[in-house]
């Protein structure tokens, strides 16, 4: 019967059920990975620092989303600007706000606790704490611990048996230092404390990435602050002195910003005041000298109308001035964010927007640089903001000086038109008109600048902090980090994954066949028994009574032998394999025996002439044998031995092992032999040479009606079933059949032959 005309339907198997046969028998390893993984989790736990984690809210006043003063502080604090809330949270997370808190909470100088697992923060249980005069010349080396304790009656530190007083700064061998009273209980005497300086820059690195600043949802102005840390206490100090320093920083903006205007302002009124006390000077002088006193009825009318017309003219120029002023500013390549002259002076609006906007943009570009760098995206964005706003703002300043001009051309030219009227005034009147009107001139200028000098006077005074703070900075009432029930249950899944992982890679990469289903994937030759592996070692594992699992296994081989064929007629039963210790010597003893037990008789032809063993398994004397009869002129019935095992069991052993064993079999007389046993024997068992290496099975094959091929759990490789099928298309075995041996049970398990995963028998049927 040819092989191929087998087929073998796959039945869908249960997944779980799959994985839990495949699995469970290895159940002491897993078991093993979860005690070792548990175990290491706990003391990672241990050595880990629970954190608490600090919330604290802020509210800021967003341009973007509404957020606005009420009329009365408006119009008190008119040099506030509005902010951006994705801007502020980069200033909130700048690494110089948070150099400033680690200075003023000198976290620079932490005090630790020592204990048995780890070294715990004493920030909120230590008495003293620790300042350096100058925290910069700290080595960014780390640097050792040292251990200190605190009198409380004399209230010195004692560090090496020395004593340091309190609040004065001590030359000590780590730098100049001050200790200071924490306000707090001191802990037992038995408790270990402990300082370790620090650079502050590696401070700052570590408190930057532990601050989480967000946005509690698009539509807000509401930043959400968060900071973990082992310490509950100094999370919060951190997040509160967080919020001082910015609203520090942009009370320090304002502040700026108003003194330069103030400083502007002040240095235009000297220079107008100067001029005002010239002319009043010179008006004096003119009285004095000339005499004149009071001025005709035509010379006043006529000093009302040139006065109106100076007082514009005198505008005019304030304008074109403030116009010249902002010029300078906008051309400038290095603007440091002082105030525009625009904002004190100019009367068009559309010029007063376009001067906020590139002042607002100046400032957060000068922010911004604190924290990214000039490359970033936010700095190539304003860049180019202020880029496209500056030409805006020139081609209004050019406007605006054309209007201007003209403005005072028509003035001085209806001033021209006055003044010839002058002629009929005498000259000392309008001497004295003339120096009159200067002083009128002036003094509406200096009145002006007063005004605006009192402005920004009133909004220095008025400076808050755009930001009002909603929550307080308060910790969490238990630890965030680390979530144990999570480190554990990650330990135990990586502990199972682990197991699977490494039972799977040995399987994978295996050489050799382990399970029924990879013998099944590599050829269509059908399995038509399994033989579990036997512990015992012996030779022979069915006898008459035995019920042992491997002696049943034979039985239902013997029954199976129907399968390939083999019966009344077809008699002939060839046995090999691969390679050397396969047990095919193994399965024809015992399906002989098996054969002989149910009273049939059997005779077993050791035909393996170059590493015979099926005698020995049998217990048979080394007596004249195959080579004997196929070298030679003895007949088929003188070399049939009769074995002490069983009365209807027969050997024809090896014998004498020949130089040229292969074609001693070739030579025809095997053919007889087989018929003169085909006619005498209700079975023939040819226990022949494996085929890996030696061609004798297939000279045989051809000569017996079914040929039974062992492959071996964890011996037979992989490779030399992929070939089977290929070798039968070019020269095939006989009526093939494989019989599956040596199976050993998967993991540690001891008696669950054949329920084991890949190991189940599965029945096969015919075409």
């Amino acid at each position: 019967m040819d092989s191929t005309q087998f087929n073998h339907p796959r039945h869908a198997e249960n997944v779980l059920l799959a994985l839990w046969a495949k699995y469970f028998p290895y159940w002491p390893f897993f078991l093993l990975l979860l005690v070792l993984s548990v175990t290491a989790t706990w003391f990672y736990l241990q050595k880990t620092a629970p954190l608490y984690e600090a919330t604290a809210t802020l509210l800021i006043k967003d341009e973007k989303k509404g957020i606005d003063d009420s009329r009365m502080i408006e119009s008190l604090n008119l040099l506030s600007t509005k902010k951006i809330v994705e801007n502020e949270i980069e200033v909130l997370a700048s690494r110089s706000l948070m150099e400033e808190v680690a200075t003023n909470l000198k976290l620079y100088a932490p005090v630790f606790q020592k204990s048995k697992w780890r070294d715990k923060s004493a920030y909120s249980s230590s008495p003293i704490k620790i300042e350096v005069m100058d925290p910069a010349t700290i080595s960014i080396e780390d640097n050792p611990r040292v251990f200190f304790s605190f009198d409380a009656d004399s209230q010195v530190v004692i560090i090496d048996k020395t004593g340091f007083p309190l609040n004065q700064w001590i030359k000590t061998p780590y730098g100049v230092l001050k200790f200071t009273h924490a306000s707090r209980q001191a802990p037992g005497k038995t408790v270990q404390l402990y300082f370790s300086l620090t650079n502050l820059k590696k401070v700052v690195m570590g408190l930057t990435p532990r601050l989480d600043a967000i946005p509690s949802s698009k539509l807000s102005t509401v930043i959400d602050l968060k900071l973990k840390d082992e310490d509950p206490l100094l999370a919060e100090d951190i997040l509160n002195q967080l919020i001082l320093a910015y609203n520090r920083a942009a009370v320090n903006d304002k502040n700026a910003l108003a003194q330069n205007t103030l400083s502007f302002v002040q240095e235009r009124l000297d220079y107008v005041g100067h001029h005002l006390d010239s002319i009043e000077h010179k008006i004096q002088q003119y009285k004095a000298n000339k005499g004149a006193v009071d001025i005709g009825s035509q010379g006043k009318l006529f000093l009302e109308n040139v006065s109106v017309n100076d007082r514009k003219v005198g505008d005019v120029n304030m304008q074109l001035a403030v116009l010249g002023q902002i010029e300078k500013y906008v051309l400038s390549k290095d603007n440091n964010g002082g105030i525009v002259p625009s904002t004190l002076g100019a009367s068009d609006p559309l010029l007063t927007s376009l001067i906020n906007k590139l002042y607002e943009a100046e400032l957060e570009k000068e922010k911004l640089r604190k924290t990214t760098g000039e490359n970033s995206p936010l700095m190539v964005g304003l860049t180019d903001q202020i880029e496209k706003i500056k030409p805006s703002i020139l081609e209004n300043i050019h406007t605006q000086r054309k209007s201007l001009e003209a403005s005072k051309t028509d003035l001085i030219s209806t001033n021209n038109a006055y003044t010839s009227l002058l002629q009929s005034i005498p000259q000392k009147e309008r001497d004295l008109v003339e120096i009159s009107r200067q002083q009128n001139i002036e003094n509406s200028i200096y009145s002006f600048l007063l005004q605006k000098r009192e402005e920004a006077a009133l909004s220095n005074s008025s400076t808050v902090a755009d930001n009002r703070i909603i929550d307080k900075a308060q910790s969490s009432l238990g630890p965030v980090s680390p979530n144990k029930r999570f480190f554990y249950l990650v330990a135990m899944m990586g502990a199972l994954g682990l197991g699977v992982a490494a039972i799977a890679a040995k399987e994978l990469f295996s050489r050799n066949i382990l399970y029924r289903s990879e013998i099944e994937n590599f050829t269509a030759v059908p399995i038509i028994a399994e033989i579990g592996f036997d512990k015992s070692k012996e030779a022979l594992v069915i006898r008459d009574g035995v019920t042992s699992v491997t002696a049943e296994q034979f039985r239902r081989l013997r029954a199976s032998l129907g399968f390939v064929g083999i019966g009344n007629t077809k008699k002939k039963i060839l046995v090999t394999s691969t390679i050397p210790g396969d047990g095919k010597s193994f399965i024809a003893a015992n399906l002989g025996l098996s054969l002989a037990l149910a009273g049939k008789k059997v005779v077993l032809v050791e035909a393996d002439l170059h590493y015979p063993s099926l005698s020995k398994k049998l217990g048979a004397k080394e007596e004249k044998g195959l080579s004997d009869y196929l070298s030679g002129d003895y007949p088929p019935a003188g070399i049939v031995r009769k074995t002490s095992i069983n009365n209807n069991l027969f050997l024809i052993p090896a014998g004498a092992l020949p130089n040229n064993p292969s074609e001693l079999l070739m030579n025809g007389k095997m053919e007889t032999l087989l018929q003169y046993l085909d006619s005498n024997y209700d079975f023939v068992l040819v226990d022949t040479a494996p085929v890996g290496a030696i061609s004798d099975a297939y000279t045989l094959s051809p000569l017996c009606d079914a040929t039974l091929y062992i492959i071996r759990h964890e011996h037979t490789p992989k490779t030399a079933v992929e070939r089977l099928d290929r070798n039968n298309q070019v020269n095939g075995l006989k009526n093939t059949a494989l019989i599956f041996n040596g199976v050993r049970t998967r993991g540690f398990g001891k008696d669950s032959f054949g329920n084991n995963y890949k190991y189940t028998h599965k029945r096969e049927k015919t075409s």
